[in-house]
């Protein structure tokens, strides 16, 4: 009788235990849910921005993405992720692409109002298991570490975050990321082939930036690595550079290369990289994002909130008076002799015109 009185308390609480069980929230992949429609999402952390035409484009955390015609007022663009994103880069006015946390990469056609997923972490695991699972010659001590990559991420998860996008065109471009993550597409993002087989790169250091300078593509890294494209080889071939410590961003022009990363430091090279001199920027906060003006000028924002600029090519730099101050992620330049700032509070922009600040988002 006991027993039979007992029987059914164990009952009720199996049934809680399976209730509470069943309440429990699930886990929704960030690749699985759009990003979330904020009257606030402008003042929320924005990580970089990017021209679109006359079109300004800021992206941010939680899959923000948001564009303006006069950097003033702001639209939230649809996101079908809620990913983090890192960079965005658009080749013409209408074509552009955002990268990002969990390996995700988007495109937008219609200058930034809309976007759609065209690759994530999983599916660039999957491309790597394709591409080095199988090496022509497995003892290849390279083929070996790249198979072991390639089994090594798809065991992970998407969890690599890419780190910066460039595109030539609407067609030929590279995404780049954590431990040499790189791959290059040439049909607009329909496809994309991983690279990491053409890059010196052996200790696998993240890849932070890359951009054109001196007829080439340039690649900045950890430790003071620095690669450069070899259109013949198809491959990034190491820069001997006299700095061993991260870097950030490059920027240049069709002679100049400056590299920017921790601690304010920054080189720049006159002779596609053969040789270094180090640049005096000011500053002892991370250098975060940079940019050649349409005059020459050159910009570099600091993660302290500084904004420093050059009329000589880089060989100096002198802090610019900005009427508020804070950590900066990214640089853009806009009309009127003005650049947008973005950073933990959104986007602000400022006038290099006698320093006068045009608005504050």
């Amino acid at each position: 009788m006991f027993k039979q009185r007992l029987r059914p308390s164990w009952l009720i609480l199996a049934v809680l235990l399976t209730g509470h069980v069943l309440a429990q929230p699930v886990f929704v992949s960030p690749l699985d849910m759009p990003a979330v429609p904020s009257s606030q999402a402008i003042h929320a952390p924005i990580n970089a921005l990017a021209q679109a035409g006359g079109r300004l484009i800021a992206a941010g955390q939680r899959g923000h993405i948001l564009y303006s015609d006069d950097s003033t007022t702001w639209v939230q663009a649809q996101v079908p992720v809620s990913s983090d994103l890192t960079a965005v880069m658009f080749p013409t006015p209408h074509q552009g692409w955002a990268v990002g946390h969990e390996g995700v990469v988007l495109h937008s056609s219609d200058a930034g109002k809309t976007w759609s997923k065209q690759l994530d972490g999983r599916q660039i695991a999957a491309l790597m298991l394709k591409h080095y699972g199988h090496p022509a010659n497995p003892e290849d001590p390279q083929a070996q570490r790249l198979k072991q990559d390639a089994e090594l991420f798809a065991e992970q998860g998407a969890d690599k975050p890419l780190l910066d996008v460039w595109f030539a065109d609407e067609r030929t471009g590279f995404v780049i990321g954590a431990f040499n993550l790189i791959l290059r597409t040439e049909d607009g993002g329909q496809s994309w082939t991983p690279w990491q087989d053409r890059v010196d790169n052996p200790r696998s250091m993240h890849l932070y930036g890359l951009h054109p300078a001196a007829g080439t593509l340039f690649m900045v890294a950890e430790q003071g690595l620095v690669l450069k494209l070899d259109a013949t080889r198809q491959r990034f071939v190491k820069v001997p550079l006299p700095y061993e410590g991260t870097l950030f961003g490059v920027l240049g022009d069709d002679q100049l290369v400056l590299v920017y990363g921790l601690r304010g430091n920054a080189l720049r090279s006159l002779d596609g990289g053969a040789s270094w001199s180090t640049v005096t920027t000011g500053t002892e906060a991370g250098i975060s994002s940079g940019l050649v003006a349409a005059d020459g000028t050159l910009l570099l924002a600091s993660q302290s909130g500084q904004l420093l600029r050059s009329t000589d090519r880089g060989a100096t730099f002198r802090r610019v008076a900005l009427d508020s101050v804070a950590p900066n992620f990214a640089v853009a330049a806009v009309a009127d002799g003005a650049v947008a700032l973005a950073g933990l509070g959104g986007v602000r922009v400022q006038s290099l015109q006698q320093n006068k600040k045009v608005g504050e988002l």
